[in-house]
């Protein structure tokens, strides 16, 4: 069983993973569906003053204290390859890093930059509104899966 420091690191990559995985089911789930039944310009401007409220200290130093532990996780596990656990920790780092973190950064970011450039009560935020919702969200799903997929993985590694 992983004991010592190497268990707390695990523990933290459980609960940072596991809160980022809520924070990304409950936009999946009932946010993006409340914003999508808005008018446009009224979507458009809550969601950009979500994604700048998003970039506060609490939310950034789960989301990103998460990759900076799974990182870590990852490299000491290749560095010890320990008898138990290698495989769950290297899958939950991955899954993380990739499915989340790295997603987050190829495929929300960037819709999230382009719709805050645009001005809510234009045509063109109207027309990119609709296919915003749905592509965010999509990605959006498939880093829930992998966020959640990531603590499970580290949860299986400490059994």
């Amino acid at each position: 069983m992983i004991d010592g420091p190497y268990f707390v690191l695990t523990v933290l990559g459980v609960l940072g993973t596991a809160l980022v995985a809520g924070v990304f089911c409950g936009f999946s789930t009932f946010v993006m569906r409340g914003l999508a039944t808005l008018p446009p310009a009224q979507g458009v401007a809550a969601m950009n003053a979500i994604n700048v409220a998003a970039v506060t200290p609490p939310f950034m130093v789960v989301f990103l204290g998460s990759a900076l532990v799974c990182a870590v996780i990852a490299v000491v596990t290749f560095v010890l390859w320990p008898d138990e656990g290698t495989v769950e920790l290297l899958v939950g780092s991955a899954l993380y890093l990739f499915g989340s973190f790295g997603l987050t950064m190829v495929a929300n970011v960037p819709r999230n930059d382009a719709l805050l450039r645009m001005d809510p009560g234009t045509s063109e935020a109207a027309a990119y509104w609709p296919v915003y919702v749905r592509e965010w969200t999509m990605w959006n799903h498939v880093r829930t899966a992998a966020s959640a997929g990531a603590a499970v993985a580290y949860l299986l590694a400490l059994t």
